[in-house]
C-alpha cells in the first residue's frame, strides 16, 4: 500500500463529499444513509442510490409522457410522481432534486402546464448532475479501496 497515494485519494474524497454538500447536492440524510454502510454490506449506498436513479428515470418518462399533450393533462398522475419523486430524493439526501420537486408540486397543483413542464426540465437536469457527481464520488471509494486504504468519515456539519 502506498500510504502517499492513499492519503492523497482520502483527501480528495473528503473534499469532494464537503463540495457536495456546500453546493447544495446533498443533505444530512445522505450522512445518515452512509453511517448504513459497513463492512458487511460495502456497497449498500451505490445500490440505495442506483435503485433511486432507476425510480427518477421512470418517473420523469411517466411525468413527461402525462405531459405531452397539452388538451389532456392528468395533473393528478403527474402530481402522484412529483410527490413519489419527492419523497425518494428526499431519503436519499438529494437536496437539489427534493426542492424541485416542492415547486413541481405547486405547478400541479394550480394546473399549470408550462410550469410543469419547466420543473420536469430542471429536475432531469438536477438528477442527471447528482447521478455524475456521485458516480465520481463512488469511483473514488473504489480507488481508495483498491489502493489498500479505508473510506473517510467526513464530518459535514
Amino acid at each position: 500500500m502506498n500510504t502517499t497515494v492513499v492519503a492523497q485519494l482520502q483527501r480528495q474524497f473528503q473534499d469532494y463529499i464537503v463540495s457536495l454538500y456546500q453546493q447544495g447536492f446533498l443533505d444530512n440524510q445522505f450522512s445518515e444513509l452512509r453511517k448504513l454502510q459497513d463492512e458487511g454490506t460495502p456497497d449498500f449506498v451505490s445500490e440505495v442510490v442506483s435503485l433511486f436513479f432507476d425510480d427518477c428515470s421512470k418517473l420523469i418518462d411517466t411525468m413527461s409522457r402525462s405531459l405531452e399533450r397539452p388538451d389532456n393533462v392528468d395533473f393528478k398522475q403527474v402530481d402522484s410522481g412529483v410527490h413519489q419523486l419527492k419523497g425518494s430524493s428526499s431519503s436519499v439526501g438529494a437536496r437539489r432534486v427534493k426542492n424541485v420537486c416542492i415547486s413541481f408540486k405547486e405547478c400541479c397543483h394550480v394546473q399549470n402546464r408550462e410550469g410543469c413542464l419547466r420543473c420536469l426540465q430542471q429536475v432531469d437536469y438536477e438528477y442527471k448532475m447528482l447521478k455524475t457527481k456521485l458516480q465520481d464520488l463512488f469511483n473514488l471509494e473504489q480507488q481508495i479501496l483498491q489502493a489498500g486504504g479505508t473510506i473517510p468519515q467526513v464530518d459535514i456539519n
